[in-house]
């Protein structure tokens, strides 16, 4: 008999416990005083709004991400639980966790355990209005990293 078959583990409780837990005490909540990304996003249709900023060291790795904003607890939770995983990345990893992270909240097959604690998102994929809310925070991230890249080539 396997370890969950002994001690069921109801997963849907525990992403929940992790979504409020991250929205009561949000992680890296702030500004960044050396951002080199900074991209801020409203979704109009529910009122989330969003700010995020990120800060590289001389290796190209994220040093510092921030986060400010408001709204529902689903878009806080998200952009502190990003705020986390973005850490010590590059601008490529980062990428690739936010595609991953596409793929699982649009309900997609695929291995998304790189995401650790953030897969406490995936049931929002059952819930098409509150994509939006899971997704504002990364879309933030997906712009300003467009916009850095396209400045630093072009200046």
């Amino acid at each position: 008999m396997t370890s969950e078959a002994q001690h069921p583990v109801n997963l849907s409780a525990l992403y929940q416990q992790v979504i409020l837990d991250h929205y009561k005490k949000p992680r890296n909540k702030g500004a960044v005083e050396r951002a080199v990304l900074k991209k801020h996003l409203h979704n109009p249709t529910c009122g989330d709004d969003i700010e995020v900023q990120v800060e590289l060291g001389d290796d190209g790795k994220i040093t510092d991400v921030k986060w400010n904003g408001r709204g529902c607890s689903i878009s806080m939770a998200s952009a502190s639980m990003m705020s986390v995983a973005l850490k010590g990345k590059t601008l490529a990893e980062a990428q690739e966790l936010m595609r991953s992270f596409y793929s699982m909240i649009q309900g997609e097959a695929g291995n998304f355990k790189p995401l650790g604690e953030i897969q406490a998102l995936s049931g929002v994929s059952k819930f098409p209005v509150r994509i939006k809310c899971a997704t504002l925070a990364w879309h933030c991230l997906e712009e300003g990293i467009k916009e850095y890249e396209g400045g630093s080539k072009n200046g």
